[in-house]
């Protein structure tokens, strides 16, 4: 948008004056490149790095030929990004589970309400949000002045990803198969393996009453187990695997059980027991009874018995900064109010309807091994919280130092201590101010964090340098995160040139995959260590995700001006390395806090 033009209050009213995402240019683009996995090469790996990259960029060289269809492809009509297909492939087209692997989680903050009095006020301020949202009534968030796109907003309600063979779909209103905003009434209720069909919009489209809420979850709690296994145990299975256990329910006549999931608004997942602490909380949201859950629906709400609740999200259409501004929508008004401005109305007990697949033994078969190898992978995770209470940006800021990168600079300093090496790390930064912008990948480790990190354990160096290690590795920090907020940074962008060679190389002449896409450059510095994201919220006290990979550490934090919380994934096999990183990160703060004072 241009200086001084009037922002539109309409939720979508900016969104065709917004900037498009800038697309580098190669040779920018392979010079970043090496900048960035250069830290993490040995001298040998750079030289092969370094003549695969050539190789890659020279005149009649393959990266001229992809880069040039991709700048065709970015001038095209009705084309948003030059990443409208890389979104896609990214996060539909991986063939592993996405439930733990790719779904993320956040714990809310603490209620006194009881379980169905939590469920019932989420309810409510979902609808109230969905129907302020069809209306185009919920306010564009606007940062440093300038709006950011609120399209993935239309991924909220009624959106569910659809399983495939060779790659997934999603099942969404806004679309020309279903125009507008979802015509959906009813929500889906899982509870001891039971799922309800609950209608929490009358035939009018105003919602029921808090105390009609109230009562129909009740009614619902009142159910005993289930008799039959629960299909949603299938949404756990690798993509493929599960895109033949759902042909194989059509086959046996389940579209309405289907259609009723997929096209409800969202998912509330009701627990009949209470967490033992707050990590077990966590987990739950993360990888919980896979009977009591969907993972393919875009927002499930998960509320224990005694109130605890949050809130577990499929990835494909929605990143972290969405559901923040939609859980600090539903949290920040008391469901009173949430329900009394949405027009809720008494209508009687809300529709109640069970709803009940037909199966067969192979299918039943399917469930329980889907069941079985999910809560084993599950029991394969290891996890971990890490908590500062006190601490938080208000003091970062006061030690004259960007909070992000205090914290992203004691993570490293954590993991060399832990692992005895520095590792590709992987930093979510939002690109929201562009038409249709997601998230750009961020490579932490630089020349200057390599640095920083020797000499934190020189016992010859005294504060002063280590203070100046430390900020000049911070101030590289923040000039990189500039960098991808602009748009200008070289993975995703590479990344893209690989699946246009895989998707037209025959068409373009590139026939065979260039060898920069088999280099130690290209592989070491995507092969995480640390895989980190931030949410700021009041709203909520844990925010969390799977590990990557075999080797890497999932750190998912939230930093609030008075206080850190993080929450840390990996595999259990590595479990050991992420305990000494936790108590090192415990201890690196200290450290780093005490340095700058």
């Amino acid at each position: 948008m241009n200086a001084g033009e009037e922002l539109s209050s309409r939720t979508f009213g900016n969104e065709e004056r917004l900037p498009r995402v800038p697309l580098p240019t190669l040779d920018a683009t392979c010079e970043r490149f090496m900048e960035w996995c250069g830290p993490l090469l040995t001298e040998d790996e750079r030289e092969r790095t370094e003549s695969a990259l050539a190789a890659f960029v020279r005149p009649d060289g393959p990266g001229r030929t992809l880069q040039a269809a991709l700048e065709r492809y970015d001038a095209s009509e009705g084309v948003h990004s030059w990443l409208d297909t890389f979104w896609p492939y990214r996060y539909l087209g991986r063939r592993d589970r996405i439930a733990l692997n790719a779904n993320f989680f956040f714990l809310f903050k603490d209620s006194p309400e009881g379980q169905v009095e939590r469920a019932a006020g989420l309810i409510a301020g979902a609808l109230d949000y969905k129907l302020r949202l069809d209306r185009e009534e919920v306010p564009p968030v606007v940062q440093r002045g300038r709006p950011l796109s609120m399209v993935q907003n239309k991924f909220l309600f009624s959106a569910t990803r659809i399983p495939g063979t060779g790659q997934d779909t999603v099942r969404v209103p806004y679309t020309d198969e279903w125009p507008g905003p979802s015509d959906a009434r009813h929500i889906v209720v899982f509870f001891r393996g039971n799922m309800i069909r609950m209608d929490v919009l009358g035939p009018g489209g105003r919602p029921h009453t808090l105390d009609e809420l109230r009562t129909g979850l009740g009614t619902i709690m009142k159910a005993e187990a289930a008799p039959e296994p629960s299909a949603g145990h299938l949404t756990t299975r690798a993509r493929a695997e599960w895109a033949a256990s759902r042909a194989a329910l059509l086959a046996l006549g389940n579209e309405k059980a289907l259609d009723d999931v997929e096209t409800a608004l969202f998912c509330v997942c009701l627990e009949d027991f209470v967490p033992e602490n707050t990590l077990d909380a966590c987990d739950h949201l993360l990888h919980g009874d896979s009977g009591n859950r969907w993972f393919d629906k875009a927002v499930s709400f998960v509320v224990f018995g005694d109130g605890t609740a949050g809130i577990n999200v499929e990835h494909c259409g929605l990143d972290g900064t969405t559901i923040l501004s939609f859980v600090d929508a539903l949290l920040s008004a008391p469901p009173e109010k949430a329900s009394q401005r949405s027009g809720a109305r008494s209508q009687g007990l809300p529709a109640i309807e069970p709803i009940e697949f037909v199966l067969d033994d192979a299918v039943r078969g399917d469930i329980q091994d889907a069941a079985s190898s999910f809560a084993a992978y599950g029991a394969a995770t290891a996890t971990t919280t890490v908590s500062f209470d006190g601490f938080g940006t208000d003091e970062i800021k006061r030690l004259k130092m960007s909070p992000d990168a205090f914290v992203q600079m004691a993570y490293q300093l954590a993991h060399k201590r832990a692992k005895g090496h520095a590792g590709a790390t992987y930093e979510s930064i939002a690109t929201r101010q562009y038409q249709h912008g997601r998230t750009e990948a961020m490579r932490v480790v630089t020349p200057e964090v390599l640095r920083f990190v020797e000499i934190m354990d020189d016992p010859a160096a005294g504060p002063a340098p280590r203070r100046d290690a430390f900020r000049a590795a911070a101030d590289a920090h923040v000039r990189r995160a500039k960098e991808c907020q602009a748009g200008q940074a070289p993975e995703q962008h590479l990344w893209e040139l690989q699946l246009i060679q895989k998707r037209r190389g025959a068409e373009l002449g590139v026939t065979e995959q260039p060898s920069l896409f088999e280099t130690p450059g290209w592989t070491v510095m995507r092969d995480d260590y640390l895989s980190t994201s931030s949410a700021p919220s009041v709203n909520i006290q844990y925010f969390g995700f799977g590990s990557t990979s075999e080797q890497c550490i999932g750190v998912a934090y939230v930093l609030l001006p008075d206080r850190f919380n993080v929450y840390l994934s990996t595999p259990r096999a590595v479990a050991d390395a992420m305990r000494v990183f936790a108590g090192g990160l415990r201890e690196a703060v200290r450290e780093l806090r005490e340095l700058l004072r």
